[in-house]
């Protein structure tokens, strides 16, 4: 994989977009889009992000039917809130650096992690800590 991938760096963002839309853990929204889904949006990145991510946010929550939950962390963030265009970048940073063979399958096993509900506590500093410290906490499994 090379560093900067602009496909996974739309991706993160769009399951970032959907996830504060739908109120639900981004585990949650990666599960509910599915292997086969995610795949195809990465695929077709380059051609989905000249859409407003709002219309491919809709197109994919309709065809899954994904429903509205509880998880509110953008209205529990007593600070400013990062766009999802960061947060996207700090998903997409974090399996690059430790992605080895199927970058989906590593975006899976990333976005279900402990790291998922660390990155998305708006209320702490470890979204905005740098790329190397990310990667040396979610390989020892903890924030270090």
């Amino acid at each position: 994989m090379t560093k900067n991938d602009s496909a996974l760096m739309f991706t993160c963002s769009l399951i970032e977009y959907i996830g504060r839309r739908q109120k639900l853990s981004r585990g949650d929204v990666v599960r509910t889009l599915g292997v086969e889904n995610i795949t195809r949006i990465y695929k077709y990145a380059d051609v989905l992000h000249c859409e407003p991510i709002e219309r491919v946010a809709d197109e994919y929550i309709s065809m899954v039917d994904m429903k509205t939950g509880e998880f509110d962390n953008v209205k529990k963030c007593k600070y400013e809130v990062p766009d999802y265009w960061t947060i996207g970048e700090v998903y997409e940073r974090l399996i690059e650096d430790v992605e080895e063979g199927n970058v989906v399958e590593k975006l899976m096993e990333v976005y279900t992690s402990w790291a998922s509900d660390s990155i998305s506590n708006y209320n702490t500093d470890f979204f905005y800590q740098p790329r190397d410290y990310i990667k040396e906490c979610y390989i020892a499994g903890e924030v270090l």
